[in-house]
């Protein structure tokens, strides 16, 4: 066992790797509802603009991160609090709603458990400090992101410039005293040359093929990742999203499961990228330097 996790001993690895998984189940609403508010938000504006009268439509149930309360998507049950209990809810009910029996998707304990050993790894290579905190919110947003573009094709900006000012804060304070990743001027000009990398390859794609090849989350997405980790891992995160892109795109068609010409979200390879660089930032910069 790493003699970091251990530093408050198993009590202490417990409890953060619980606190990990409430918030695996936090991103889980994240994940499904922040899609649905920006929608709504577009739609309002749309009105506005069109000055079109809010009264022509029926009035919506309020919804945000805390409203309302969880629920059953097939009969609408509101879900009791031990059924909201991370993992453990979902085997003790066994998959399905404790109401009408509908199957729940694995994919809500597989996000808990995600974030649950994903925390555990940032905090072996941080430490439980506030650098290690820093780190730990840092993977939180990128689970977020992979999630949320993998399912609309989206990156909201309140996911993606939240991290990308945060990681400037983070190197520019030396972590809150717990140390930086990266000195301020790396992370400067590595916020800088992520957007400007792939800003400059959306638009050569663009004027020589006519179409568009990746979305301006993107750009926000691997700005961040710069102001993050610096400059200089820059290369190592493309490499590894594109590589990982393309297995992605091989596997899925060879299973039948992708169809011909629809685009692939690649915010999700780009935030698998950043979390390996974050957790082996020397091992990737040491693959370039060799």
């Amino acid at each position: 066992m790493p003699e970091t996790l251990l530093t408050f001993g198993w009590t202490g690895l417990i409890v953060a790797f619980w606190f990990a998984l409430c918030v695996g189940s936090f991103l889980n609403v994240v994940i499904y509802r922040l899609p649905v508010m920006l929608n709504r938000q577009w739609q309002s504006d749309a009105r506005a603009f069109l000055e079109q009268s809010p009264e022509q439509d029926p009035p919506e149930e309020r919804f945000n991160l805390a409203t309302p309360r969880s629920r059953c998507p097939a009969c609408g049950t509101q879900l009791r609090a031990w059924q909201n209990i991370p993992v453990l809810s979902w085997l003790i009910l066994r998959g399905r709603c404790g109401t009408c029996q509908a199957a729940i998707s694995p994919r809500y304990p597989a996000i808990e458990l995600l974030t649950g050993l994903a925390t555990l790894a940032v905090l072996h290579v941080y430490g439980f400090t506030w650098l290690g905190l820093a780190a730990a919110l840092y993977t939180w947003v990128l689970i977020a992101a992979t999630f949320i573009d993998f399912d609309t094709q989206l990156l909201p900006d309140q996911l993606t410039l939240p991290l990308l000012w945060l990681g400037i804060v983070v190197n520019m304070s030396e972590g809150f005293g717990s140390g930086a990743i990266v000195d301020l001027h790396s992370a400067l000009i590595g916020a800088m040359t992520g957007y400007l990398f792939l800003w400059s390859t959306y638009w050569g794609f663009k004027l020589i093929t006519g179409k568009e090849g990746m979305g301006y989350g993107d750009f926000k997405l691997l700005a961040a990742i710069g102001a993050w980790l610096g400059w200089q891992i820059i290369p190592g995160t493309i490499l590894i999203a594109a590589v990982t892109g393309l297995l992605y795109a091989m596997i899925a068609s060879l299973r039948g499961k992708r169809e011909s010409g629809k685009p692939i979200a690649f915010g999700p390879f780009l935030a698998v990228a950043g979390w390996v660089c974050l957790v082996n930032r020397d091992t990737v910069l040491s693959f370039f330097a060799a």
